[in-house]
């Protein structure tokens, strides 16, 4: 009973595909016109919608401008400043009369115009005017300016002397930009590589396809025959009814076919689009067929130094090592006493109303200066020492990051290169088995006709050379996905398809 079925559901599920087949379409339900690209057009389009490759971009952007940040820190300012001051206190006591004087009042503007900032050397340096109103009781508010007109700087001997150390944060910055830099050349080489590999998986769900329709059309033949035979009594029912069950099978493989080809191309949409709505999966394309892929010899070893330095993950081990050297030396300068020399030269006025003391000090009618020396020094350097060792315990992590990555370069070139060799040989088993199988399906039929075997055997070498084109079609999508694997391993992906780009500025 289940047999009968299980042929039962086989047969409706056949009829209904060949019905459905044979219903002629309506006259005004022609398909709109499908859109065929090349890999090189796929490729195209991603560089310029590929979101990874927006978002990298904005990554390099961001640490340009941290640069740029960096830099400010020499910027000179203009500061201005005004204070007014009141002070009250009481008046003297008379020691011989026991009186107390008048209180004293005392009233102070304090005016100050400056330009500042920090040279490359360590030093900060002040230029400008300061003055200074100061009356009261004491001369009976009248006005009394008191102004200077110099410049004046500290200049650091131990921590924080020295362009190393002050362009630390600069040089830190720069290096954050170079790998951002590289970690955008990174995404595109990724996402051109991905398209490539989503290109030949939908090319090959295409074969995949096209040798299940091929498969079910041979299979359906084999009905037709066995039909005729039956009628002519060289068939026997049983042939019909298997034949016919072997068919129906087949065409759920063309479903499965079908499910493929969609996942396929919508992954590949996914790459080469920045469509983001429902309409993604309403778009639809074709592609055309890779050209065919050169035979390459490979050499891992001879090709390990390319991939050191044109490998963007290993540039950016190496620019973080450069970074950790940086940031060591800063903190083991930081380890020092704070020991600033200190000075400041100018002129000065005074006089009853401002006028005067600037004409004083235009005239250079008396100079004054300063110098001296300022010292700091922890008494433990417990925080500066706690940093200096992080920063040395990080160097020689990158240091042993960048050697690990060494070690995984080397295995991955291996890698690429072994699975290039493997494709080829593959691509030549799978012809040859395919050749095989046509073969045999040619002569099976032949000994089917002659009566020698029945109908069981060439379904089954139909199936067998099924298989052997879906294995052949599946070697050919592997080799164009091995290359485009071992130019990622070795940074070239963008030179080998002539690709150029800058980061976003």
């Amino acid at each position: 009973m289940l047999n009968f079925r299980r042929l039962f559901v086989s047969l409706a599920f056949l009829f209904a595909a060949l019905f459905a087949r044979a219903q002629p379409a309506p006259p005004d339900a022609s398909p709109p016109p499908v859109e065929k690209i090349s890999l090189n057009e796929a490729i195209q389009r991603a560089l310029a919608r590929n979101f990874s490759i927006k978002v990298s971009g904005f990554d390099a952007s961001i640490a340009a401008a941290g640069v740029t940040q960096a830099l400010g820190k020499f910027d000179p300012a203009i500061n201005g400043s005004y204070q007014y001051q009141a002070n009250a206190s009481p008046g003297y006591t008379d020691p011989n009369t026991g009186l107390i004087s008048s209180a004293i009042n005392i009233d102070t503007d304090t005016y100050g115009l400056n330009l500042g900032g920090l040279l490359p050397f360590g030093m900060s340096y002040q230029v400008g005017v300061n003055s200074t109103n100061t009356r009261g009781t004491f001369n009976a508010y009248a006005d009394n300016y008191s102004t200077f007109a110099g410049v004046s700087g500290t200049l650091p001997l131990l921590r924080n002397f020295g362009i190393g150390t002050t362009l630390t944060s600069i040089r830190i910055a720069q290096v954050n930009r170079g790998m951002s830099e590289w970690e955008f050349r990174e995404a595109v080489i990724d996402t051109v590589t991905n398209v490539i590999f989503a290109y030949n998986d939908l090319n090959f769900a295409y074969a995949n396809r096209l040798s299940a329709i091929r498969s079910r059309d041979l299979a359906l033949q084999l009905v037709d025959e066995n039909q005729k035979r039956f009628k002519t009594g060289s068939a026997s029912q049983y042939d019909v009814t298997f034949a016919t069950s072997r068919a129906a099978s087949r065409e759920e493989n063309i479903l499965f076919a079908e499910q493929a080809v969609h996942q396929a191309e919508n992954y590949l949409k996914q790459l080469i689009t920045d469509t983001k709505t429902p309409d993604l999966l309403s778009e639809h394309f074709t592609i055309e067929p890779p050209p065919p892929a050169p035979v390459v010899i490979v050499d891992a070893a001879a090709d390990f130094r390319e991939a050191l330095t044109k490998r963007p993950d290993y540039q950016q081990a190496r620019l973080a090592l450069r970074r950790d050297t940086l940031n060591r030396r800063y903190q083991r300068n930081q380890l020092l006493p704070r020991v600033d020399l200190v000075g400041g030269y100018g002129y000065s006025g005074q006089g009853g109303n401002f006028g005067i003391t600037r004409q004083q000090i235009e005239n250079k009618d008396y100079n004054a200066y300063n110098w001296g020396v300022v010292v700091s020094v922890p008494l433990t350097f417990t925080a500066e020492r706690g940093r200096y060792r992080s920063a040395r315990l990080q160097e020689r992590k990158s240091e042993t990051l960048q050697e690990q990555l060494e070690q995984s370069i080397v295995v991955q070139v291996g890698n690429a290169a072994t699975q290039i060799e493997i494709v080829q040989k593959r691509i030549e088993a799978t012809r040859h088995a395919r050749d095989l199988a046509q073969e045999t399906l040619d002569a099976e039929k032949k000994r089917y006709r002659a009566g020698q075997i029945d109908s069981f055997f060439v379904a089954q070498q139909q199936e067998i050379l099924s298989g052997a084109e879906v294995s052949e079609a599946r070697a050919q999508s592997d080799y164009h996905k091995a290359l485009a694997e071992y130019d990622r391993q070795l940074g070239v992906t963008l030179e080998k398809l002539h690709i150029s780009i800058d980061p976003p500025k």
